[in-house]
């Protein structure tokens, strides 16, 4: 950076953040409005009294004040506590908008006072780093073709805000912004303020909460709202600016980047726990898929029909296009309702009237396989190709490389069928399915009987047999039928939409190599595993294990070695490229053995496995199942990339995107870009460290050795109270609204595995959220601060290990870094009123005074390591943002225990109240949006 850019950038930044506060009261003072115009001036007096003692009490604890507090918040009448909970609700996610603008307008404001700088974290940024060290154009075309992320949906039940809100949210966002133009009259202002006074005031009178839970369809909509509202448009335009960069800093190539950044999905295709995900209901998400594919393209072919005018009286236009016109007229001319473009000197709009026609035509049964329709996106991919050559010819290059060229790229993104669904299914459901079949056929009794060595041996044996396994014959149970049907439907949706609707089959609780072969025996009894007559064998779907617990990631590499080591299981994975995708789970494995543990077991279960794929010559795409909240690995996409061993990423990465994440990041055109370019940023760096390892430290082993130790103290200090102290269930269950979010309509599946009330069937999601509400938010942090300081052991050396390790070890910074947050966004005062509901005080005072001790001790450990004053000094634009909005939080907080204790104590007198529930409720959605984290 320049001197002169760098000083301008500088000087803008405090004129930005004044940006963002004007926002921020901005909005405040137009919620006051609609408070008063809808409460009165009361309700705006208590809503004002009660933020004033929150931040004063945040500002220097009073013991005096917080009891006041504390009364004033209880002697509050059931009506105006319920207008004060959806006050601070509502005025969060103001100001989630209002710094969603600001991301934006970060981004602008660096763009444009920058001048010739590049903003860190850019695609530019990664191109530039490649020229500037050196690497070679050959290398750089290596790099750019070995990259892939997919990003994949999944509906796991984190999205606490309902999309008629998230709408009125969009539609306020556009308004804020345009509050920057500068040409803006004043009275086009007060047209502006009219508006948003009208949306807030909408936002008042919608109702927060579901009125009962979402069906799977209903989740699959919820998906489709981010392709059709962002991502149609955002991808094509990060590639494009790829192109741009690498046209800028390798000049004189051609340069067309291969398909590297997608997204994928998991809603109506995980039916894990949720007996609602049908394959009917599949199927239909397969639909719904095309159906918007196929409407987006009318659309842009539409905007192409009124731009491309082009007369044949002034331009010759080449004779492909003619000829594709012929043949387009002989297909389809005849067939009634094809409404031709009548000016015949205007070829391309009668080119496009075709094509339009023949998407139409995709629905009609009796045309599939004749040229009177599409038959696969490669066919309209040929005729976009047709348009841009001939526009080409008659120089009208800069029309095909600004219209053509991005439909060409939608058309290579998202084919006919969208977006690659995932299958996702317990591995229990199939081990039941294959004992009853393998029973009615009398080729074994029992199977789950057999031991593991044994049920490989057999399932080896079917898998080379090329005899079918059932029959339509035979009477199976509901189960049974069902597993099979999913896999019917998956071969008939390859058939009708490409084999890329549909890649992967995921098997949660992957513990044996037969979990993995069960899937395939399943995929051969229809047709999507096969040997064909010449021997060659065609595999469409690829058993995915999902490695989830601490022991399973232990396993793992062996299991693996395992599949490979079967010639049938590799002839498979042959086909399948040479590539086998494996997932690890976050969000299981730090609930069984703490964040630290977590962390490190994954980082060697990932090397081990890498290292036995590189035996067998398999390439390995590594799914990271990441939350959206730190207890379940959640972090910046970038990061989430960066934070990878380099050499791990070979084959590809696939992360998913949930919850709460999807809305934060993909929303807005504008942030969505600018999270998919730090992603591909990202990638590309990641590449080169892969390609270079001796420029970066990520395998050091006396630091790998540090961990392993951290990891160890971690885990038992952990497991000492989550698995071994008998209180700890009680603790947790009083202490946090653990029952209560199971009646926040946020999800169609179950929040928990079994109908049981064992911690094992506990998911993972309503325990991080159930602390993150709580403000322990103890997944993401305990046992840390102890497995440092007994490492430590007043040992000054041993400290300074810590401290370079820090600075020099990529996984040990990342690490501590996510600590910092959670420290951050943790409150001790308020957990210890959740303790406070805790029926025995001596389980409450005892396990609440282990967690405040470790709060502390981690806190200490955190700071002498990294040498700051306080939590988050380095990054002190989060740690800003936590603390201003602690003190909004704080009330509602204070309210959800009032609340939670007259709701329990009512309950107990087997009595209920659904307008005490529903207050709950808001709260639950408040503290939400203030923390910005649900799991």
């Amino acid at each position: 950076m320049s001197d002169q850019a760098a000083t301008q950038t500088a000087q803008s930044r405090p004129q930005v953040s004044s940006l963002l506060r004007r926002d921020v009261r901005y909005l405040g003072n137009i919620l006051g409005e609609v408070l008063v115009h809808q409460g009165g001036q009361q309700l705006l007096e208590v809503v004002e009294r009660i933020r004033e003692m929150s931040k004063t009490l945040r500002a220097s604890f009073d013991p005096k004040l917080h009891e006041e507090f504390k009364q004033l918040v209880e002697s509050l009448n059931p009506e105006i506590r319920h207008q004060v909970i959806r006050a601070f609700a509502i005025y969060f996610q103001l100001v989630n908008i209002a710094e969603q603008i600001h991301r934006i307008r970060r981004k602008r404001d660096y763009e444009r006072s920058a001048g010739a700088a590049v903003q860190p974290g850019s695609i530019e940024s990664a191109v530039k780093d490649l020229k500037e060290r050196g690497v070679p154009v050959e290398i750089v075309r290596e790099m750019i073709k070995g990259i892939s992320l997919e990003l994949v949906m999944t509906a796991h039940p984190t999205e606490a805000t309902r999309r008629a809100v998230l709408d009125i949210h969009k539609r306020m966002a556009c308004d804020v912004l345009e509050l920057d133009n500068p040409t803006l009259t004043n009275r086009e202002r007060e047209r502006l303020r009219d508006k948003l006074l009208n949306e807030v005031l909408t936002l008042w009178q919608t109702d927060e909460l579901r009125s009962r839970k979402p069906t799977v369809l209903d989740e699959v909509q919820n998906g489709l709202f981010y392709f059709d509202q962002t991502l149609f448009d955002v991808l094509p335009d990060v590639y494009e600016e790829l192109e741009r960069c690498l046209d800028k800093y390798y000049p004189g190539e051609r340069w067309h980047v291969p398909t590297y950044l997608r997204f994928g999905s998991w809603i109506g295709g995980d039916r894990d726990g949720n007996p609602s995900c049908t394959s009917d209901v599949t199927w239909e998400t397969f639909n719904r898929h095309r159906q918007l594919t196929v409407s987006k393209y009318r659309a842009e072919l539409r905007k192409l029909m009124s731009l491309l005018s082009f007369s044949t009286s002034i331009v010759k236009v080449s004779e492909e296009l003619i000829e594709s016109i012929r043949r387009d007229c002989e297909a389809i001319g005849n067939l009634a309702n094809m409404d031709r473009w009548r000016n015949d000197k205007e070829p391309y709009r009668i080119k496009i009237g075709y094509m339009l026609q023949k998407l139409a035509n995709m629905k009609r049964e009796e045309l599939k396989g004749t040229p009177a329709r599409y038959n696969s996106a490669e066919e309209l991919k040929q005729d976009l190709k047709i348009i841009d050559r001939s526009l080409r010819y008659h120089f009208a290059d800069y029309v095909a490389d600004t219209h053509i060229r991005k439909l060409i790229r939608q058309v290579e993104l998202f084919g006919f069928h969208l977006t690659t669904l995932d299958i996702r299914q317990h591995s229990k459901e199939h081990e039941n399915a294959i004992a009853e079949i393998l029973a009615k056929m009398k080729i074994t009794p029992d199977y789950s009987a057999l031991d593991e060595e044994e049920k490989i041996r057999l399932l080896d044996q079917l898998l080379n047999d090329p005899r079918p396994l059932t029959s339509p014959h035979i009477e199976y149970s509901d189960s049974t039928r069902e597993c099979l049907d999913v896999f019917h439907t998956v071969y008939r949706a390859q058939k009708e939409f490409g084999v890329d609707c549909v890649r992967s089959y995921l098997i949660s609780m992957t513990q044996g190599a037969s979990d993995m072969l069960e899937v395939l025996l399943f995929a051969k009894e229809v047709g999507l595993f096969r040997r064909d007559e010449d021997g060659k064998v065609v595999c469409t779907l690829q058993p995915v294990p999902l490695f989830e617990t601490i022991d399973d990631l232990h396993a793992a590499p062996g299991i693996m070695q395992r599949v490979f080591d079967l010639p049938i299981y590799r002839a498979s994975v042959e086909a399948m490229g040479q590539l086998q995708e494996i997932m690890l789970g976050y969000s299981d494995s730090n609930k069984d053995g703490g964040v630290v543990t977590a962390n490190w077991e994954l980082r060697v279960a990932l090397n081990e496995i890498t290292e036995t794929g590189n035996r067998y010559g398999v390439k390995l795409k590594f799914f990271h199942g990441r939350g959206g909240a730190l207890g379940r690995g959640g972090m910046p996409l970038n990061y989430s990339i960066l934070a990878q061993p380099p050499h791990t990423i070979g084959g590809g990465i696939k992360i998913t995107e949930q919850g709460e994440v999807l809305s934060s990041r993909y929303a807005m055109q504008g942030i969505a870009y600018r999270s998919l370019e730090q992603a591909t940023s990202a990638l590309i760096t990641a590449a080169r460290l892969a390609k270079y390892p001796e420029e970066n430290n990520d395998k050091n082993a006396e630091y790998e050795s540090i961990a392993k130790e951290l990891s160890e103290r971690a885990m038992k200090k952990y497991q000492d109270l989550i698995f071994r102290d008998p209180d700890f269930l009680t603790f947790f269950k009083e202490s946090t609204p653990l029952n209560e979010i199971g009646e926040l309509n946020i999800g169609s599946r179950p929040s928990k595995r079994k109908n049981s009330d064992r911690f094992e069937d506990l998911r993972a999601i309503p325990w991080v959220f159930a602390w993150t509400q709580s403000r322990f938010l103890l997944p993401a942090w305990y046992a840390a601060g102890t497995a440092m300081a007994e490492y430590v052991g007043g040992d000054e050396a041993k400290l300074e290990k810590l401290r370079r390790a820090y600075v020099e070890f990529p996984f040990f910074r990342t690490l501590i870094d996510n600590l910092q947050m959670a420290l951050a966004k943790a409150d001790m005062h308020i957990a210890k009123e959740y303790a406070g509901m805790i029926k025995d005080p001596a389980i409450r005072d005892r396990i609440f005074g282990m967690i405040e001790r470790e709060y502390e001790l981690t806190t200490e450990m955190i700071l002498r390591v990294t040498g700051q004053k306080e939590i988050l000094d380095n990054v002190p634009i989060i740690q800003d943002s936590i603390r201003l909005r602690n003190p909004y939080v704080d009330p509602l907080s204070y309210l959800q225990v009032q609340l939670l204790t007259e709701l329990r104590a009512l309950r107990a007198r087997g009595e209920d109240d659904p307008h005490l529930l529903r207050e709950v409720l808001l709260t639950i959605n408040g503290i939400a949006a203030g923390l910005r984290n649900t799991g």
